[in-house]
């Protein structure tokens, strides 16, 4: 079976569809993934393993149809679920799976503080849309893969960091996504051990 995986953006969304991708291209026999995303957002699955291959959205909306028209897909995978997706299911006719974003649900929670979201980690949410293909959640968390070339060499480190170290990522562009300064504080306390390298998104 082949199948076209679709999200567009972003980064962090990206990666969480990943069990997707893997989960599929090892529990379904045989399976071809393809995934669709924006050019800016190709080197986050560009190195994906479980990947047969990737299409992107760049300069020409019709050259991208017209490259997935010739797939012959045979499933849809939509995990954007909006409307540039629609278009693009629209135009191939292949049966489709789409994963329901709660935007209602989401509104109210960030502007009135009430809870309606289901108890469900997005990954199983996005998950969902494969289950009925027997997919299950194989518990092995996210994936990122990064290219030799890209690697942080050890000489770039500082000498604290040499026996190990931990990654916190802190960037948002909503500021219902970012954390607030004090509870990072409580996190990574100030002392002379600890470094700290930010960067503006």
């Amino acid at each position: 079976m082949k199948f076209l995986i679709i999200r567009f953006s972003s980064i962090g969304d990206i990666v969480l569809t990943t069990p997707v991708i893997r989960c599929l291209k090892k529990q379904v026999p045989d399976a071809e993934v393809h995934f669709l995303t924006r050019a800016a957002f190709l080197p986050v699955v560009q190195h994906n393993p479980y990947l047969d291959k990737i299409h992107v959205l760049a300069h020409s909306w019709e050259l991208m149809i017209e490259e997935l028209v010739t797939e012959d897909y045979d499933y849809i995978i939509d995990l954007h679920h909006n409307t540039k997706t629609f278009r693009v299911k629209k135009t191939l006719k292949k049966k489709s799976f789409s994963f329901y974003k709660l935007n209602i649900e989401k509104y109210i929670y960030t502007s009135l503080k009430l809870n309606f979201l289901p108890k469900k980690h997005i990954v199983d949410r996005y998950l969902d849309t494969v289950k009925s293909f027997g997919v299950t959640n194989d518990g092995a968390g996210l994936d990122y893969f990064i290219s030799k070339q890209e690697e942080t060499k050890r000489e770039d480190l500082p000498g604290s960091h040499y026996a190990g170290y931990i990654a916190c990522v802190i960037g948002a562009a909503l500021g219902t996504k970012q954390w607030p300064v004090a509870k990072w504080k409580r996190v990574l306390p100030e002392n002379e051990s600890s470094h700290c390298f930010a960067r503006r998104t």
